[in-house]
């Protein structure tokens, strides 16, 4: 049923962001975007405190996220959210972004290096956490999405090759050989001999909060700040990586699954340390 402000006496009901939600799911957006959308537009409707949704009140919600120092990139990201639920709700005009100078570096404080990525496998290892060591090493190696993750598959380790379903789109990734040994041997283990390897209580697959806070319950073992460890910065290892070795943007572009290469860009960003070398080495200040 499509739930309008005008149905819904112009305010946002939690029947209107069930509609919303159901819309995200028709039009095949990861389950991490719906989350993200839906957690946005929930703190938009605590904003309005039953106001209706209107181009002034968006515009309110925006400096009331700069006034409170949220950062642009995340105050980006709850404008598209609002954006597309505007969309959704056929009210007319747009939020436009913060503008932002594209990052050269990232934060040392979110560099995860390869030393303490290894840490960290050494850490699940000692908890003799097998499941999680090798879910690590999967999205790492891989180059995969968190939301991706189910498509490890039993069939996909036997075949060395993973066919990904998301976004509407469809491509297929490579798996090493190595990690397919390691996948069937954990599979063997598991009596799992089709479907999913990755599997929370119940049988479902793993979810991202899940992994998350499993993630950083290695953070004191490994001797990594907690600040580094997520799971998507292991695909951020993956791209430098990868990059380091073959030096192709448009390659990476591809095995990462992104349609714009400033996306991918944002991932091969240097940390602040790594920047800061290559400006002593101009020698320019005498």
């Amino acid at each position: 049923m499509d739930h309008s402000p005008t149905q819904a006496g112009g305010r946002l009901t939690p029947a209107v962001l069930a509609g919303f939600a159901a819309q995200l799911r028709r039009e095949e957006r990861a389950a991490g975007t719906i989350e993200n959308y839906l957690r946005a537009a929930r703190q938009f409707s605590a904003f309005l405190a039953g106001a209706p949704p209107t181009l002034e009140a968006a515009l309110g919600w925006k400096s009331a996220l700069l006034a409170a120092r949220r950062a642009p990139a995340t105050v980006n990201a709850k404008l598209a959210a609002l954006n597309r639920l505007y969309g959704f709700l056929g009210l007319g005009g747009r939020v436009s972004f913060v503008r932002v100078q594209r990052r050269i570096f990232r934060p040392v404080q979110r560099q995860l290096s390869q030393q303490e990525y290894g840490r960290l496998l050494t850490a699940a290892r000692a908890k003799k956490d097998a499941r999680l060591g090798l879910l690590m090493e999967t999205i790492c190696s891989a180059g995969i999405r968190v939301s991706e993750l189910r498509f490890i598959t039993a069939e996909a380790a036997r075949l060395g090759r993973a066919e990904i379903h998301l976004k509407g789109k469809v491509r297929v990734i490579l798996l090493p050989a190595k990690l397919c040994r390691k996948l069937l041997r954990y599979a063997g283990q598991q009596k799992v001999c089709s479907g999913p390897l990755f599997l929370a209580q119940g049988g479902a697959p793993m979810g991202r909060r899940l992994i998350w806070r499993q993630m950083k319950a290695l953070c004191s073992a490994a001797r990594v700040a907690p600040s580094k460890v997520f799971p998507h910065n292991l695909r951020h290892l993956f791209a430098t990586s990868f990059y380091t070795a073959c030096r192709d943007l448009v390659r990476l572009a591809d095995v990462l699954g992104h349609s714009s290469l400033e996306t991918t860009r944002l991932y091969l960003a240097s940390s602040g340390e790594e920047h800061l070398r290559l400006l002593e080495g101009l020698r320019l200040v005498c």
